[in-house]
């Protein structure tokens, strides 16, 4: 604890000196019902190791209903991005904690009522008047009752009144996008009960769970603030000797490799499962392996117990090249960047090597025994995000198919017979609150074809679409190989009449180059001056990463206004044309 202590003044001393140099800020409240000094400085820590400047706001000890239901306290004045609310079963229960049984079953039920409709009631509150994400702990499930076995004989019994509770707190908040419920009794299961308190320091100064435990609990927490942070990693990479199966195919040959229902083939078998349901959940599925490329292909078309086939990979390098190159051509090919992917190696050395050489790219741990693969795979945790759309979810088989038109790409002799084989189509949609969370992804993940890399939270994109200054639009595109979703997006600021103003302008950057930009500009065009808007003005704000957009405007014909470093104002006069790309097919233009 003391480390985490000494770093985080450091850290905090740092953040302080550079802090008119740092655009993103994560802005974190804590609020708790007994003594929590430590988790602050712990999770600063743990966000700095990430990458993430971090601010805090602490309420005072047991404050945390009068700083949520006062909207004038210091924690809204804080205007936080997330607010943690940990109240423990002890300070809610009350007397009812320890002399369960001195109500009766009416009143058990009454405390599991009240109980749910006053942390509903916190949860809410933080929701009508900020912006900001809850993490709202559940109740840890009590490990003693006074009635030993014949608790569960109980007519809603005091450990099924507290179950109540949590089940309730579930499915009250399951729709709300806002409100996250932390699984609190699943990590104190999983710690051990028994080890929870210290409990000198509980009677000393109400401890309630030991400093030890802090740094356990703040990595559950990362979970969420990396998915905040829109730091969630896409893709996996694989070795495939003794990591998708056991032994080496090149010397043991395909009949004795060990995968299937065996007890040496088992484990590699349901690895690939569990890496098959990642897959369908939207994670990328790479491979980078030192093989003879033909006797591993054999394995991934043929071997009867091999559940990633070869249309599960969006990209392969099965090579004798060193895994760093291969890791560098992986990334480039899928078009992601390298702190996007987590590698995956039986081999400590390669491990090594790739962290050593690649710090960007999370390095699992991969145990000894295959025994454990799955368990470590289950424990990573960089694939959250804050919701899964139906583009998440199709993802590893959307960049799948990418190989496939890259395929294409090879075997065509120009960009306009490829284009016109590829048969893209568009689909425009006026942005509602069902596509939300896509539309605030697309905002915090697009780095490339980003013309201001402005970033919205999903409460942020429900206030744009309900102002009618603001016309949101977005794109939906497919080809011939398959649906890549909704892929494009542009928020148009309509604040005067004669002038139409482009606040953002994005392209996922697996679409780009088919053209789908130019059709999202185009359409943009047509409805201001449908609207009666005489000029169109458009900004590029530079970084590091969307220099592939820098020319985009003067491509399409605009007028550089003025320019200074890193920023650039465009216009474009409605007076000309500027018309829909004849090798995109607009099928039709949702309202």
């Amino acid at each position: 604890m003391s480390d985490y202590m000494s770093l985080s003044k450091d850290i905090a001393r740092a953040t302080a000196e550079q802090d008119s140099n740092i655009k993103n800020i994560l802005k974190i409240a804590i609020v708790s019902s007994f003594t929590t000094n430590g988790i602050k400085e712990t999770l600063q820590v743990l966000c700095a190791d990430e990458g993430m400047f971090t601010q805090f706001y602490v309420a005072e000890y047991n404050q945390y209903a009068q700083e949520i239901l006062d909207v004038n306290s210091g924690m809204y004045d804080f205007e936080p991005d997330i607010v943690i609310v940990f109240v423990d079963t002890m300070t809610l229960a009350g007397d009812y904690y320890f002399l369960p049984y001195s109500k009766s079953v009416d009143e058990r039920k009454i405390w599991a009522d009240d109980t749910v409709d006053n942390l509903a009631v916190l949860a809410q509150t933080i929701t009508e008047h900020s912006r900001a994400k809850v993490i709202l702990h559940n109740l840890e499930l009590p490990s003693y009752s006074p009635l030993g076995i014949l608790e569960s004989k109980q007519e809603i019994g005091f450990i099924e009144s507290v179950e109540m509770v949590n089940r309730r707190i579930r499915d009250r908040f399951k729709n709300d996008s806002q409100v996250f419920v932390f699984d609190y009794d699943r990590f104190c299961s999983e710690v051990g009960k028994e080890n929870l308190t210290d409990l000198r320091m509980y009677y000393l100064a109400d401890i309630k769970l030991k400093p030890a435990l802090f740094a356990a609990l703040c990595d559950r927490y990362l979970t969420y603030i990396r998915a905040l942070a829109s730091l969630a990693r896409k893709c996996v990479v694989l070795d495939l000797d003794n990591t998708l199966w056991g032994g080496v195919i090149g010397e043991d040959g395909i009949e004795n490799i060990a995968l299937g229902p065996t007890p040496n083939g088992r484990p590699f078998l349901e690895f690939q499962k569990h890496l098959l349901s990642l897959f369908h959940r939207g994670v990328i599925l790479a491979v980078n392996s030192r093989n003879n490329a033909e006797d591993a292909l054999n394995v991934l078309r043929t071997h009867p117990s091999m559940v990633l086939k070869e249309r599960h990979f969006a990209a392969m390098r099965i090579n004798w090249e060193d895994k760093i190159a291969n890791m560098n051509s992986l990334a480039r090919e899928i078009n992601i960047g390298l702190s996007s992917m987590v590698f995956v190696d039986d081999d400590p050395v390669n491990r090594d090597m790739m962290e050593r050489m690649l710090p960007d790219v999370l390095v699992v741990d991969l145990p000894g025994d295959p025994a454990s693969y799955v368990r470590q795979l289950r424990a990573l945790t960089v694939f959250d995000g804050m919701g899964i759309t139906l583009e998440d979810r199709r993802r590893g088989q959307t960049y799948a198919e990418e190989r496939e038109r890259r395929e294409l790409a090879r075997n065509t002799v120009s960009l306009a017979e490829y284009l016109g084989q590829l048969g893209v189509t568009v689909v425009f949609e006026e942005a509602n609150h069902a596509n939300r969370i896509r539309l605030a992804q697309l905002t915090q993940r697009t780095n490339q074809f980003n013309l201001t890399t402005r970033r919205y939270t999903e409460e942020a994109i429900v206030a744009l679409v309900d102002d009618d200054r603001y016309w949101v639009i977005s794109a939906s595109v497919s080809d011939k190989f398959g649906d890549s979703g909704l892929t494009g997006l542009a928020i148009i600021d309509k604040g005067t009449q004669r002038e139409w103003r482009i606040d953002t302008f994005l392209l996922s950057c697996r679409i780009i180059g088919r053209r789908v930009e130019e059709a999202l500009l185009a359409h943009v065009m047509g409805e201001a001056r449908t609207a009666g808007a005489k000029v169109v003005r458009g900004e590029f704000i530079g970084t590091e990463k969307n220099k592939v957009a820098e020319g985009f405007y003067e491509k399409c014909g605009f007028k550089q206004l003025h320019e200074e470093p890193g920023h650039a104002m465009w216009e474009f006069d409605l007076r000309k044309n500027f018309n829909y790309p004849e090798t995109v097919t607009i099928v039709q233009t949702r309202q």
